[in-house]
């Protein structure tokens, strides 16, 4: 198979510019191939036995399955991490969303009495938690989800990129009662209501786990608020809560996070310039 022969059979799923772009990576991350390899006859080296798991990797492309479950790899900001069918694929929004958290804590003195304690709930594949264990040494980086499958994903990842991140199964929503435990509080929940889904790709649909998509529609703010009340009282002091939001449900948020008593609200645009997060702080 050609590469051309590749992205040409892509297109019966994907646009051209998409199934270009799709046929680029997979060769990449599964096979090791530039464009420059590529060009070069790389696919016609290919053995008989690789050629089979590409046509195998054809197939679930065809029957449109996402190209990162095919490889088993996603990028998310400067790494790139494990997934599995189950584990929601990370998107670049969320990678902002950890570039905020990062943004606020550089420049500031390191804590003298004790190291910043930072929850990612919901973790998913650990995308999150990693990427903030990452850069923020002097971080303890703690990662809750409620699903084992998906925390053995991320457990692998944080050993992957040699990270130490403490990982539990938890249920968002149905939280401890703690208090003056974390500095920062980080979460991208589901928050996709079903009526959305007329909306949304075919390939996200009937391929990722609807268990971190979505919430009832009567219900949109469901995880937030279980999460916010929870932070009211876990937060430290000064302690900030992130959010990654529905932009529909944008100002229904910002007053619930005043009535559980989190101040200083802040809301920021993603790339695509939709309200995408939120940051309160607990005074």
């Amino acid at each position: 198979m050609t590469y051309e022969e590749l992205w040409h059979s892509l297109t019966t799923v994907y646009d051209t510019g998409e199934a270009r772009a799709v046929a680029r990576w997979l060769m990449e991350v599964a096979f090791g191939l530039t464009m420059t390899d590529i060009i070069g006859g790389g696919m016609e080296k290919l053995s008989d036995a690789e050629q089979q798991r590409l046509s195998t990797m054809q197939q679930r492309l065809l029957k449109g399955e996402p190209v990162q479950y095919v490889t088993g790899k996603a990028d998310f900001g400067p790494i790139q991490i494990d997934v599995a069918p189950g584990v929601l694929i990370p998107r670049p929004e969320t990678y902002e969303l950890c570039q905020w958290v990062l943004s606020s804590f550089s420049g500031k003195p390191q804590k003298q009495d004790n190291l910043l304690t930072v929850l990612d709930i919901g973790t998913g594949s650990g995308c999150i938690a990693c990427t903030l264990a990452l850069q923020l040494a002097e971080a303890k980086v703690t990662a809750w989800d409620i699903s084992a499958e998906t925390l053995a994903i991320a457990q692998r990842n944080a050993a992957l990129l040699q990270v130490g991140v403490t990982f539990e199964r938890r249920d968002a929503l149905q939280l401890p009662t703690e208090q003056n435990r974390w500095d920062v509080i980080i979460s991208n929940p589901p928050y996709i209501c079903k009526q959305e889904q007329k909306d949304m790709e075919r390939h996200v649909l009937e391929h990722e786990p609807h268990l971190a998509l979505f919430v009832p529609d009567d219900s949109p703010l469901l995880f937030y608020r279980a999460i916010a009340h929870y932070a009211r009282k876990a937060l430290r002091n000064q302690g900030e809560l992130y959010f990654e939001i529905n932009p529909l449900y944008c100002e229904e948020l910002l007053t619930m996070l005043h009535e559980e008593g989190l101040e200083q609200t802040e809301v920021r645009c993603d790339q695509f310039g939709k309200r995408r997060f939120v940051k309160a702080i607990r005074l």
